[in-house]
């Protein structure tokens, strides 16, 4: 499959796991599962026809391993902006997490700290190296670094899906540190 016909299944599958399954009749569960067969005929309904080995493809092949396949069903792993409930246990975090984003956010990261905005929970990486990939979808990126061990000590909440990303509900801004400017 070329990396084109990969990049629109996968959107297509995130739109609709993850946001919008309304739009062509889906109706996930309560923790976020579809019928593989029903997700795919929904989409065909629609216009968009993708085969079984195409979304294993896309599913095994993501590199961030967006979604989860068990037997039949699949699910969005996160990022949800529709009602949901993973399941995740509560898990205590590594020292240091971290967020990747751009300079026009700062702003408002030191005013207001990372807010999940239109989804359920605030993304939080376990290294460097994604932060950095997650932050330059948007530009240039910038990689702010989160006290977890001080959040969880305070009685935040944290969760880490399966595909290893860190999830909590929102990052206060004391406990957020800002790179050096340039």
């Amino acid at each position: 499959m070329d990396e084109r016909r990969t990049i629109k299944v996968s959107k297509c599958l995130s739109k609709h796991l993850r946001h919008q399954p309304e739009l062509i009749g889906l109706t996930l569960d309560e923790g976020g599962w579809v019928e593989i067969d029903t997700l795919m005929a929904a989409a065909a309904a629609h216009g968009f026809r993708f085969t079984r080995d195409e979304l294993d493809h896309v599913v095994t092949t993501n590199d961030k391993r967006r979604f989860a396949v068990e037997g039949t069903r699949i699910r969005a792993s996160q990022g949800h902006s529709v009602e949901v409930d993973l399941g995740l246990p509560p898990a205590t975090p590594p020292a240091h997490l971290y967020h990747g984003t751009v300079a026009r956010h700062l702003d408002a990261i030191r005013a207001e700290g990372l807010r999940p905005m239109n989804r359920h929970d605030v993304h939080l990486s376990p290294d460097r190296e994604t932060a950095t990939r997650v932050g330059a979808r948007h530009g240039r990126p910038i990689v702010l670094t989160v006290d977890t061990a001080a959040m969880h000590r305070d009685g935040h909440v944290f969760r880490v899906s399966a595909n290893g990303v860190w999830l909590t509900e929102a990052v206060p801004p004391r406990y957020l540190r800002f790179p050096a400017p340039h």
